[in-house]
């Protein structure tokens, strides 16, 4: 009797991994393949089947050990009915029916699950939320968004839309997140640390003040999250800013959160794995300051656990069914 396989779809913008495991988060076996959005999804879904099919043939088995897929994918969608729609990383994808295309394929159960939500059960199954009862994870990537975790299981909201901390307004002006000017995802997202790094390198050629950072303007390629770490690493003192003030506008996030849901813990992704304190000290210090004292007090920030494998978790989270 052949043994029983779930299989894992984590869909983004730049790649596609699928994932096959037995006993997730163990993994038998993993492909990844460039998403290409601007392509559209046709190709990318035969490439999808095609890596299950040539994952399945790898460990000897056929489609019928398959019990599940599951697919993490960033919103908006469709839970429901299983429809992508439109994801600002995969504007091309519009009202994908991609569980009803894999479920007619392989003839088994495809669940879908936004990646923020699915994060947070891999992190609560697998990572660094293992044991809390009341978790929030924090994809702090391009964008900032949360999965809530309230009394051991996940929290969607009316209508699957709960955690969406990125569209909250910290300031009147400032930098652009979810199309909103100040909001949390435009102050404390890869993406916002680009803006900031953009304007203070604009401000310091005004005041003909170097920076590595000026470096990288020359070449004419826009300003990346990375770009600032990298310039991190090297001491310099404009990238060190941003990355302070990221930190701090990070630490109002928190304050909100955890006065707001009173959590034990809150995991971050992303950025948060990458920097780890030169980014969390600053949140944390303000989030002392700025939230009520007996919830700082049960509450610890730590990076995620699973580290850049948390995708692939996540996608199998989905397959286990959340």
């Amino acid at each position: 009797m052949q043994k029983k396989v779930l299989a894992g779809i984590d869909i983004g913008g730049t790649k596609t991994a699928i994932i096959l495991s037995a006993e997730p988060p163990l993994v038998l076996g993993r492909l990844e393949f460039p998403t290409r959005p601007s392509k559209g999804p046709q190709a990318a879904i035969a490439n999808i089947k095609k890596s299950i099919d040539d994952l399945l043939a790898g460990e000897g088995i056929d489609r019928s050990a398959l019990l599940r897929l599951g697919v993490s994918c960033g919103g908006p969608l469709d839970r429901i009915q299983g429809i992508i729609q439109s994801p600002p990383n995969l504007p091309t994808w519009d009202d994908v029916h991609i569980t009803s295309i894999l479920r007619d394929e392989f003839k088994v159960d495809c669940l879908i699950e936004n990646d923020a939500n699915a994060g947070a059960v891999a992190e609560h199954r697998f990572g660094a939320g293992k044991g809390c009862q009341n978790m929030v994870f924090l994809t702090m990537g391009t964008g900032l968004g949360a999965g809530i975790i309230t009394d051991g299981r996940l929290y969607r909201g009316a209508n699957d839309l709960a955690g969406e901390i990125g569209h909250v307004r910290l300031t009147r002006t400032g930098p652009v997140g979810h199309n909103k000017a100040g909001s949390a995802e435009g102050w404390a997202s890869g993406g916002g640390i680009a803006q900031l790094a953009a304007q203070s390198v604009a401000e310091a050629q005004r005041k003909r003040k170097k920076t590595i950072l000026a470096e990288h303007a020359k070449s004419g390629k826009p300003f990346t999250a990375r770009d600032v770490v990298a310039a991190v690493k090297k001491g310099d003192e404009i990238a060190l800013g941003i990355l302070r003030t990221t930190g701090e506008r990070l630490g109002e996030v928190l304050a909100i959160l955890v006065d707001i849901l009173n959590p034990e813990r809150i995991v971050i992704g992303g950025l948060a794995m990458r920097l780890g304190d030169l980014l969390l000290d600053p949140a944390r210090h303000v989030m002392k300051r700025e939230a009520l004292a007996p919830c700082v007090g049960v509450c610890t920030i730590v990076p995620a656990a699973l580290g850049e494998s948390i995708g692939d978790a996540a996608a199998l989270a989905v397959a286990m069914g959340i």
